[in-house]
């Protein structure tokens, strides 16, 4: 018999709230989970907002149910902790409060802010070379993307000045949960990272680099370790989760951090791929690399001995929650908007690799690796008086493979991919989409079970190693198991090799096109 803990995976359009039993003996076991949906706020000013208690809410709402339906008393829950969607600004005031909405990751107003730091003077890669180096020499990474955090930060501080003057501290998602449910503001150490603000040499906030980019020191936090116990549950806190108070809430980490440990994908050279409503590849490594022209950083994650080469995709498996609700497909009784995946995808296994022609590009709100262009959009080419819906809808699954492919080859410039890749996601879900990854990437393809909660699976992990119940987060892997393989198919990968470099292409050509364009797509 385990214990109980809740890991709470927070994205970027829910909250999924999991209880899982850890043991020794049987590992890591999923029981169950509900999830709650909240606002993503899409504005015309290339902002995009959340309300923070919105997502506390949808925890309070679902971890009660969730307690009902499995019939476990408050009194067993031995922990709880986090998984988060990462690289957002939360501003709050001295009580914890934010003093306005949250701005997500894909939030590009910083542009202007970005500029004015990075536009002048020498530059490499179109930054201020002096201020970018010693950004790398310090963090290993540099704030190049108007989508950076601290560019939203700076932001509020020039456009909305009676806010920012009552900011007290600039919390990521998961810190001001871990706020929400303690008091306490703290930032685990890949939060602190994905700031672009923290030394990695001395794992603390860079004074340096706060003066260069107008960063105001007493705004950080304090930073622990992702297994760290933040704080108690406190009196009011347990109130509204209908939990005991006083249980441990572990700091738990970044959705970029835990995704890739609930996949099992833990060990040296070990590289796993996501599909949610974003998407990303990453490779465990034991020192930072940086490709700066690829947009492909080292980042801080979990475990304090290692780092994640890791490349991001903006939209991944929004692409397809797109075309599922504005393609469909038809049925008998005419156009249908279908909102089953797993119809959707028995609707396309016939079509054959290369969608009849047909090649989508997946960036449905611009792009950031291996090019940073936040007005790049998507693209269906090659569409002819033959093509159907279903022929449209399997090339947005291969456009979101030819992607990952793109990043896969620009990260190999710096590492070694592993020849077995874990994949993980809701993207994992549908074998279609496993075996169309593994012949557009050309490598085997595994998957564990849950791979939709694999984030939530890490911060279980983090738990288990914060109870003593493992030695340190390494050890998750052995109690996560592949449950099914993927290989490449020769001939699949034939035809996608071919395909490859047009979608490459695509954007090459069209780059002109896009910024011409900017702004006049919703």
């Amino acid at each position: 018999m385990g214990i109980y803990v809740l890991a709470y995976d927070i994205g970027t359009t829910g909250v999924k709230t999991c209880l899982y039993s850890i043991s020794k003996e049987s590992g890591i076991s999923y029981v169950g989970g509900l999830t709650a949906d909240y606002d993503l706020y899409v504005l015309d000013n290339g902002g995009v907002e959340q309300d923070p208690e919105q997502w506390w809410s949808g925890m309070c709402v679902s971890t009660v149910k969730l307690l009902t339906d499995k019939n476990i008393a408050s009194e067993e829950i031995k922990g709880i902790s986090f998984c988060a969607q990462m690289q957002a600004v939360v501003l709050t005031d001295a009580d914890g409060r934010p003093v306005r909405r949250a701005m997500s990751y894909m939030d590009n107003r910083g542009g202007a802010q970005m500029d004015k730091v990075l536009g002048s003077g020498i530059k490499i890669s179109g930054m201020n070379a002096a201020k970018a180096l010693r950004s790398i020499k310090i963090s290993g990474a540099v704030s190049a993307s108007a989508k950076d955090p601290v560019w939203k930060y700076r932001w509020v501080a020039d456009n909305e000045p009676e806010v920012f003057g009552r900011v007290y501290k600039w919390l990521d998602v998961k810190d001001w949960i871990v706020c929400r449910a303690t008091g306490r503001f703290v930032m685990s150490r890949d939060s602190a990272f994905a700031t672009l603000m923290y030394d990695t040499r001395s794992g603390r906030f860079s004074e340096q680099l706060c003066r260069i980019f107008g960063v105001d020191m007493k705004h950080l936090p304090d930073i622990c370790e992702c297994t760290d116990e933040a704080g108690p549950l406190t009196d009011a806190a347990a109130a509204e989760l209908g939990l005991r108070a006083g249980i441990p809430v572990f700091s738990g980490g970044g959705d970029a951090s835990l995704i890739g440990v609930g996949a099992g994908a833990v060990g040296e050279g070990d590289t796993h791929i996501y599909v949610g409503t974003s998407g990303w590849i990453s490779t465990v490594v034991k020192k930072q690399e940086l490709d700066i022209g690829s947009m492909i950083a080292s980042i801080v994650g979990a475990d304090p001995a290692a780092f994640n080469c890791f490349a991001e995709l903006e939209t991944a498996g929004k692409c397809l929650e797109w075309a599922r609700d504005e393609i469909g497909l038809d049925d008998e009784s005419g156009r249908l908007r279908e909102k089953e995946y797993s119809v959707i995808m028995a609707g396309i296994s016939d079509v054959p690799a290369g969608s009849n022609g047909v090649i989508f590009t997946p960036w449905l709100h611009g792009n950031r690796c291996p090019f940073e262009d936040p007005d790049a959009r998507g693209i269906f080419f090659g569409i002819g008086l033959g093509t159907c819906a279903e022929d449209m809808i399997h090339s947005v699954i291969e456009g979101v493979a030819f992607h990952l492919r793109w990043q896969k080859e620009s990260m190999e410039k710096k590492v070694s991919i592993s020849d077995t890749v874990r994949f993980a996601g809701g993207g994992a879900l549908a074998p279609l989409t496993c075996q169309i990854m593994a012949d557009v990437l050309g490598r085997r393809i595994e998957t564990v079970e849950d791979p939709q909660d694999a984030g939530a699976a890490g911060a279980a992990a983090l738990m288990a190693a914060g109870l003593g119940l493992i030695k340190d987060i390494r050890e998750a892997g052995t109690l996560i198991h592949a449950v099914q393989t993927y290989e490449p198919i020769r001939e699949n990968t034939a035809v996608y090799d071919e395909l490859f470099p047009v979608f490459k292409d695509l954007y090459k050509n069209n780059r002109a096109a896009f910024r011409a364009m900017s702004g006049k797509s919703r």
